[in-house]
């Protein structure tokens, strides 16, 4: 009897497995992302998600191509509706993905870690970004997110017109500023530059100037801002908008404007993240490119990766793991490397591309010196507008350095004394 109540429980058990895979068949699975087509990130997640279908046979795969300012403005609201899909990518930071965790909008994560075997995975480091306390401040708390990729801000440059010119990659800010004199005297704009995006190179020149003290402050919230760095900034784009060294209609300029006045030779260097490895790969054909660290104190501005994150009423949860187990997975990894990018887990071994070998060079290179500064809108919600807003002001001559800062600081400043 015992071994026919056996059998017959493992029928059932059987039975029960069909049927769940029956009912998995017709599920939908909905994943948005923002990175574009033909970046590293974006041709690595569309080979993630081919794994995916071809894994689950019977699910109908849903992908929506999203922009990072659509979600950046409308994400929150997005999260409160009914909408949702059931795995997204997410920027992370107290602004982000902290505020939409605090007001319950996210489906914590730790046991999915655990049962998943990521905690094998993702260091300690890696899961900094990803946990939120209550308030939304990173750090600790809940997970929130999974990060499978790193990323950082550095100097794009054209090695064959640094070449022609006998110019060298600059070691200090002061020669990074000779090197822009030199081609200006040439007739060249030497920096592609936009207002429209206000992290890479805001985020650069404000980093020429802090310490630990004030990036631990500033990122936490803990005191009013110290406004000196912010000033040095603004007071150098409206130097560089009056020497030549940036398009002069920079404050009309969009990232994707300034981008092509690089992948044209039209402009020397630009300061853009490693999530432009893949369209520089694929469509700078005409000259050589290579990358360098702007020369700080410590920081520069650089984390883990945007966050894939699982909305509360995401109706099909375990998929969503799936999919995330899969952008964890060796093959996966491996291809994000090999595309150009920052991967979380690869095995150095196995990163063959010469893209991929300088970023974790790099990426090595600042880790070492304790000096991933983070972003500038972090701290608080609505930040990233805020710095567009008053960039676009003072590249086109609206706002003095002076005004620019005081009108940061007070937006900051309101949102710290509200802690």
């Amino acid at each position: 009897m015992l071994r026919i109540s056996a059998l017959a429980l493992a029928v059932c058990a059987t039975a029960m497995l069909v049927a769940g895979a029956a009912r998995a068949d017709d599920k939908t699975f909905t994943v948005w992302w923002f990175d574009n087509p033909g970046s590293a990130e974006g041709n690595t997640w569309t080979t993630a998600l081919d794994d995916f279908k071809a894994s689950h046979p019977g699910v109908t795969v849903k992908f929506e191509q999203k922009s990072f300012n659509q979600l950046e403005q409308t994400g929150a609201m997005i999260l409160n509706s009914d909408q949702v899909p059931d795995v997204l990518e997410y920027n992370k930071g107290n602004a982000t993905t902290g505020l939409v965790a605090s007001q319950g909008l996210l489906t914590p994560l730790d046991d999915v870690v655990k049962q998943r075997g990521w905690d094998k995975t993702l260091t300690d480091g890696d899961l900094v970004l990803s946990r939120y306390d209550q308030k939304g401040v990173f750090g600790s708390g809940p997970i929130y997110g999974i990060a499978v990729s790193g990323e950082f801000v550095s100097v794009f440059y054209n090695e064959d017109m640094f070449a022609a010119n006998n110019l060298k990659v600059p070691t200090s800010f002061d020669e990074f500023v000779s090197v822009m004199d030199a081609f200006k005297q040439k007739g060249v704009t030497p920096l592609a530059f936009a207002a429209a995006d206000p992290e890479p190179a805001l985020g650069t020149l404000v980093n020429t100037q802090i310490d630990e003290t004030w990036f631990r402050n500033y990122q936490a919230l803990k005191a009013p801002l110290d406004p000196a760095p912010y000033l040095f900034a603004g007071k150098t784009i409206t130097d560089w908008l009056a020497k030549g060294y940036v398009p002069k209609d920079a404050s009309g300029l969009k990232d994707d404007d300034a981008t092509n006045l690089f992948v044209s030779g039209k402009s020397p260097m630009y300061i853009g993240g490693t999530w432009k490895l893949g369209t520089f790969e694929s469509s700078i054909k005409d000259f050589k490119w290579s990358q360098f660290i702007m020369p700080t104190k410590q920081y520069s501005t650089g984390s883990t990766g945007n966050l894939w994150i699982v909305p509360k009423g995401a109706k099909n949860k375990d998929l969503a793991y799936d999919f995330i187990g899969i952008t964890l997975s060796p093959k996966i990894q491996t291809a994000l490397a090999n595309n150009g990018a920052i991967a979380i887990a690869a095995d150095p071994t196995t990163i063959t591309n010469p893209v991929g070998q300088r970023q974790a060079a790099l990426f090595d290179q600042i880790a070492k010196r304790n000096g991933l500064g983070f972003y500038l809108n972090w701290p608080v919600p609505g930040f990233y507008d805020q710095l567009h807003q008053k960039l676009t002001g003072l590249t086109a001559g609206s706002l003095t350095a002076e005004q620019f800062t005081d009108q940061i600081k007070k937006f900051y400043d309101d949102a710290q004394a509200s802690q």
